[in-house]
């Protein structure tokens, strides 16, 4: 009500004791659309106060004459009757003794007789009056509502943003929705493409607190034909006070399939689009019947009936507010969802180009990775002793699972024939030892025969016959002798531990010599030939295992160049250090136990496990998983390994994550 609206206003009400006003005076306030009803005079305590009714000015007539004489109790009265009316005029003589009072309390006091101009005149001034505090009070609770949204939608933001759990995220929206509108139901609705790359909305979550129904995800075509794929494409809010009354022109119809089914009536509903930062709609949060208490179970058609109500202007502009700001905290985190997703194809694409290099240890990255999680969340569960205060978090446990994946990366940077090189000569290097002892027994075959036919030509044939014996076995031996060799150097070409008797024959041929086609004296075995074959165990010459070892580096070096997040910050550092020994014999840096981080000295442990147990190498059996708990153990007593840690690998089972059905055993 504005001020100059004062008189004509439908709702505004005057009450009089009766018989105070003639019926010429009531007649001149009903021409001016003021409802007059009568007063009843009564004690304090029977006033009604008239909190929770729909506010209009009242204006209480009194007479003078029927106040009390008391000031204390004529202002108890006089405060009750403007607690319930708004305003009082008294009209008429009052006792002397409130005289005072009555000006500081009464809107006015008019003598008698009582003259209707002034009578009116005092009214307007008090609709007036009653007008513009009612409007400063509307604007405050306004103010204090706007505030109150304003902190819920922070505090909404926050806990969104918070949220890191995708599915968990789509559900606090909905409820966080619905709990700002009294909604009973809803939904929430992405945009997504399907496999022809045309728009769906995928129904990602539902909600209602009358019906449990149970809900399963699917897509349908993004069209004008659904209400939500109206608003999804329109970009603007719905607010449809009955979705059984749709209007005729409306492209859009609403779905009775869920309401039949469940008994349910669907009624008012309030759709809204959800905007990212950049304007597009990724979304839409679909409310359904707006409850007057939110608590409140519509159990039957006819509670829907009497408890919803359309949604009041007011919940559509909060909605919006709050489906932007949802939008935001969604886009972000499918966004990361996404990133998170590349990054898990890079690795993965990584573990493959790593695999493709050395193909006889295929999959140790990934037990690897499996086995040292597995030992992390162990460790992380004992708390007690060493481990109280152990915790991985699901980001530390990814990290881990990352480094371990990676661990290996930097064989990329290893010669592929050092790094795939299967026995102590490449094979380029056994083949020229083949054909340099077959030209030997070429060579000796043809003086074998040189000097037959020089007796034979130069002695004659009786002296031919005579030698052919001698010269013959003379010969064998010699080939004999040269097979041997061959079979010592290709006994010694194992990467197995070298045995005793071949080490010293080995020796023995490296003494050997043979004339070339030019005739210069070259070695049987040549001294690079030697080096590799005098390998005690394996396949590797020091050089070689040097530059193998310098994977570590690498790995260390390509990682470090990629821009991780924080959260996974540590990955090149874990990886860096999987080979490191606690007593400072390990590499590439011989760390000691104290640089060591515990992520590495877990990893350090499942990385030989794996290597031992692994099945797949072509130079190597693999050793049984007792054998080779036995070997860590060994490493362990010798001070490489962290003991602790080894016991929560094998008295927790860790290494049954890659070797099902082992047996317990106790160390």
């Amino acid at each position: 009500m504005r001020n100059g609206q004062a008189l004509r206003h439908a709702a505004a009400t005057i009450v009089a004791p009766l018989g105070l006003l003639p019926s010429t005076l009531t007649d001149a306030l009903v021409a001016r659309g003021l409802a007059v009803e009568p007063l009843d005079v009564r004690p304090v305590a029977a006033i009604p106060g008239r909190t929770g009714t729909p506010w209009h000015p009242r204006v209480a007539l009194l007479e003078g004459s029927s106040l009390p004489a008391s000031p204390v109790e004529a202002r108890a009265y006089l405060d009750a009757v403007r607690q319930d009316a708004g305003a009082c005029i008294v009209v008429g003589p009052a006792p002397q003794e409130i005289e005072a009072l009555l000006a500081e309390v009464a809107h006015a006091w008019l003598g008698a007789p009582l003259q209707t101009p002034a009578l009116l005149t005092s009214i307007r001034s008090a609709l007036e009056l009653l007008a513009s505090r009612r409007e400063a009070e509307v604007g405050r609770d306004q103010i204090a509502m706007k505030e109150a949204e304003a902190r819920a939608l922070y505090e909404i933001g926050i806990a969104l943003s918070a949220e890191k759990d995708i599915t968990r995220l789509q559900e606090r929206i909905l409820q966080r929705a619905r709990e700002l509108t009294s909604a009973d139901a809803g939904s929430l609705y992405l945009i997504d493409r399907d496999d022809a790359k045309q728009r769906v909305l995928r129904f990602e979550v539902a909600q209602n607190d009358s019906v449990e129904s149970g809900y399963q995800r699917f897509t349908m075509p993004l069209t004008e034909e659904s209400v939500a794929g109206y608003v999804a494409l329109a970009g603007r809010s719905l607010n449809l006070p009955d979705v059984y009354d749709l209007p005729a022109d409306a492209p859009y119809r609403h779905n009775r399939s869920f309401d039949d089914r469940f008994s349910y009536r669907t009624k008012s509903m309030l759709v809204v689009p959800m905007k990212n930062h950049e304007g597009d709609v990724i979304g839409v949060i679909q409310l359904i019947n707006r409850k007057r208490s939110f608590p409140t179970v519509l159990e039957s058609r006819a509670t829907v009936e009497r408890e919803v109500e359309a949604f009041p202007p007011p919940a559509e502009e909060v909605v919006e507010a709050f489906a932007s700001q949802a939008a935001v905290a969604l886009d972000i985190r499918l966004l990361l969802e996404s990133i998170e997703q590349l990054f898990e194809g890079f690795v993965r694409a990584s573990v493959t180009a790593i695999e493709a290099r050395d193909p006889t240890t295929s999959g140790h990255s990934e037990r690897v990775a499996e086995l040292t999680v597995g030992l992390a969340q162990e460790v992380g569960s004992i708390a007690v002793g060493r481990w109280v205060d152990v915790r991985f978090s699901d980001a530390q446990i990814r990290e881990i699972r990352y480094a371990g994946l990676l661990h290996d990366f930097g064989k990329i940077g290893v010669r592929e024939d050092v790094l795939l090189k299967p026995k102590k000569l490449y094979d380029w290097q056994a083949q020229i030892v083949r054909l340099r002892f077959a030209f030997v027994r070429k060579a000796m075959e043809a003086e074998h025969n040189r000097r037959q036919l020089a007796i034979a030509i130069e002695e004659g044939r009786d002296a031919f016959l005579e030698a052919l014996g001698p010269l013959d076995a003379e010969y064998r031996r010699r080939i004999t002798e040269l097979d041997e060799d061959l079979a010592t150097i290709v006994a010694a070409n194992e990467p197995t531990v070298i045995a005793q008797g071949v080490a010293a024959r080995l020796a023995e041929v490296a003494e050997r010599s043979y004339q070339d086609p030019d005739g210069n004296d070259r070695m049987l075995i040549e001294p690079g030939e030697l080096l590799a074959l005098s390998v005690q165990r394996g396949s590797l010459t020091e050089t070689e295992r040097r530059e193998i070892e310098s994977h570590v580096s690498h790995t260390y070096r390509f990682l470090s160049v990629m821009p991780w997040t924080r959260q996974l910050r540590n990955v090149p550092a874990i990886a860096w250090a999987h080979h490191e020994k606690l007593n400072g014999t390990g590499y590439p840096r011989g760390l000691h136990s104290a640089d060591i981080p515990l992520e590495s000295r877990m990893m350090a442990i499942s990385d030989i496990y794996d290597a031992l147990t692994a099945t797949d190498r072509p130079y190597k059996r693999a050793v049984p998983w007792e054998k080779a708990l036995d070997i860590i153990g060994d490493e362990v007593r010798r001070g490489q390994l962290d003991p602790e840690l080894f016991d929560v690998f094998v008295q927790r089972r860790v290494f049954e994550v890659t070797t099902p059905g082992a047996r317990a055993i106790s160390v």
